[in-house]
């Protein structure tokens, strides 16, 4: 009897471009795997892996399934990456990227360079800057992490950590942003510290330099900068519980608003600044793409929790009438939710802050002109001037945008400190 595995041709010729295969009859290759996207140049596929996907690229460097098998399904693998062991699905892994073993990543992931975790860490719409560092068993999802400047000076959440995503009524309206894209992508912020055996009750934000001790329940935003965060338990009690009630409506609207602005401001540094960067890299192009699709997902997702929300949100007013505890302003955002999420849908109009963004543009790339590097040599090698001068522009995205919205629900009176 011959034992031929499935995907045995595609194996073959794995092998004959040079990837390295230990053991050849325990990998797994779906049909639809196109092999020019996997690289012959010093990657290595362990035994029991599986790769799937038509969308799936492996960059040179590459090493997958060291600690334990793998399975890959339409991710975009960047150089040196390194995935030991676990399932990752629809995420990005930009170079140097790496995760430890039983990791489970899953859609709308990106793990910018030199970002990753050890042990048993699972993340689905996680946004993870350069340097950000996980501990071992960790749920992160929904989040994105920036601060730091370099490996020994990085981002990190602590071992056993949670970030609680998901509410008693059914919600996942709860991205939390840790940091934040306007300063996070100059590379040059004080580094956040999330000490372990912990959590964060989404939807947060904390800000640059903070270090939260270890066993701390975060449960409100800190937006101020470098401080030691020490929370205490919750007194005991026993308290009715309205699902329908929404009393934080204003603070869970506007961190959801608010992400998706980081977020499209994110998009607009990846189209303007990153994307050159990818030109001269192999298989870069697909790379790039694969990054605009994981932010095109994370948006989608984002607006999708919003709108659930409102649905429910309308159930609660007809159950405690429009008079209720703010029964005013959830009646006006499930009116509006659609056009609110509008503003996020449409392409960006960039005539407010062109000028801005034509001013930095040639500030950079004057920069890159002069020196040399990667991405990430480059942008931390930036004159305070023009990091400044980056940081202006997508703010002003992001304050255009959070305006907008607060326009459409006034009686939430979103934004208040920031558009005053």
């Amino acid at each position: 009897m011959e034992l031929t595995p499935r995907g045995y041709e595609k194996i073959k010729q794995l092998i004959y471009k040079g990837v390295a295969v230990p053991n050849p009859l325990t990998l797994d290759i779906g049909e639809e795997v196109d092999i020019e996207r996997v690289s012959g140049d010093r990657v290595t596929i362990y035994p029991g892996c599986r790769i799937y996907g038509a969308n799936t690229v492996v960059a040179s460097g590459a090493q997958l399934g060291y600690e334990g098998p793998v399975t890959i399904d339409n991710c975009q693998i960047g150089p040196k990456v390194e995935l030991k062991g676990g399932y990752f699905k629809e995420a990005v892994f930009l170079e140097g990227a790496n995760m430890g073993l039983a990791a489970h990543v899953r859609e709308g992931c990106i793990l910018e360079e030199q970002a990753g975790g050890a042990h048993c860490v699972g993340l689905k719409q996680t946004i993870l800057f350069p340097f950000v560092t996980l501990g071992s068993l960790i749920n992160f999802c929904d989040c994105l992490m920036a601060g730091g400047t370099s490996r020994k000076n990085h981002s990190e959440v602590g071992s056993s950590y949670i970030h609680f995503n998901f509410t008693p009524s059914g919600d996942k309206t709860t991205p939390s942003l840790i940091g934040d894209v306007p300063r996070g992508v100059m590379l040059n912020q004080p580094a956040i510290f999330l000490g372990g055996q912990g959590g964060m009750v989404g939807p947060l934000r904390l800000g640059y330099g903070n270090v939260v001790a270890a066993g701390t329940i975060l449960r409100q935003d800190f937006k101020e900068e470098n401080k030691l965060i020490v929370g205490k338990p919750h007194r005991g009690a026993v308290i009715d519980f309205n699902p329908y009630a929404y009393p934080s409506l204003t603070h869970v609207v506007e961190n959801n608003f608010f992400y998706l602005a980081n977020l499209l401001a994110l998009e607009q540094w990846y189209v303007f600044v990153r994307q050159p960067f990818f030109d001269g890299q192999e298989f870069g192009k697909l790379i790039y793409a694969g990054l605009l699709d994981k932010l095109a997902l994370a948006q989608k997702e984002r607006i999708k929790r919003l709108k659930d929300m409102a649905d429910k949100i309308a159930v609660s007013v007809k159950k405690t009438g429009p008079k209720g505890q703010s029964g005013g302003a959830r009646q006006e955002f499930h009116e509006n939710i659609e056009r609110a999420c509008e503003v996020f849908s449409a392409r960006m109009n960039a005539g407010a802050t062109a000028e801005d963004r034509d001013r930095f543009l040639t500030l950079f790339f004057n920069h890159k002109k002069d020196n040399d590097g990667n991405y990430v040599e480059l942008v931390k090698g930036l004159p305070p001037a023009v990091s400044k001068a980056g940081t202006l522009w997508l703010d002003k995205i992001i304050l255009e945008l959070c305006r907008r919205v607060a326009s459409l629900l006034p009686s939430l009176e979103l934004f208040k400190k920031m558009i005053s």
